[in-house]
C-alpha cells in the first residue's frame, strides 16, 4: 500500500496516543514506514477474536460448575493456553494433562502437581483447588 494509504481510523486499541508500525511505499517507490492509529477491518477481526476467547472460557467455567471438567480447563483458557503450552509450562506430558481434567482425578492430585499448575496459571493452589465455576 502506498504511503498515503496507510489507514488512520483510530482503532480502539490506540486509544492511549500509541500508534502501530506499516510497511508502505513512498512516492518514489522505495519502502518505508509509516505510523497508523488504527485499521478498521483489525479491530472487527480483534472483536471477534476476543468474543470467541470469552465464548471459550464462558463454556470453559460452565463445565466446572456442571462437573464435567476440572479447573484446570478453565484456567488454561482464561491464560490463553492450550495443551502444548500448558505442558512446556508445567513439565507434564499432555496425557497426563488431560487425564487432571477429569473431576474425579482432579481432587487426588498431590500438591507438588497442583503446584505447578498453580505457578503455570500465576495463581494461588488455594484458588485452583476451590474454583467452582463461579
Amino acid at each position: 500500500m502506498k504511503k498515503s494509504e496507510v489507514p488512520q481510523d483510530n482503532g480502539r486499541v490506540f486509544e492511549k496516543g500509541s500508534r502501530e508500525l506499516y510497511y508502505a511505499v513512498d512516492e518514489n517507490g522505495e519502502y518505508t514506514t509509516e505510523l497508523s492509529t488504527g485499521w478498521d477491518a483489525k479491530t472487527v477481526a480483534q472483536d471477534l477474536t476476543l468474543q470467541e476467547l470469552q465464548e471459550r472460557i464462558d463454556k470453559a467455567s460452565a463445565d466446572v460448575r456442571a462437573g464435567v471438567a476440572s479447573p484446570i480447563v478453565y484456567f488454561m483458557e482464561l491464560r490463553r493456553m492450550d495443551w502444548q503450552i500448558l505442558s512446556d509450562y508445567t513439565g507434564l506430558w499432555k496425557w497426563r494433562i488431560k487425564r487432571h481434567v477429569k473431576p474425579s482425578v482432579f481432587v487426588k492430585l498431590s500438591a507438588r502437581v497442583l503446584n505447578k499448575y498453580a505457578e503455570a496459571f500465576d495463581i494461588r493452589v488455594e484458588e485452583l483447588r476451590n474454583y467452582r465455576g463461579d
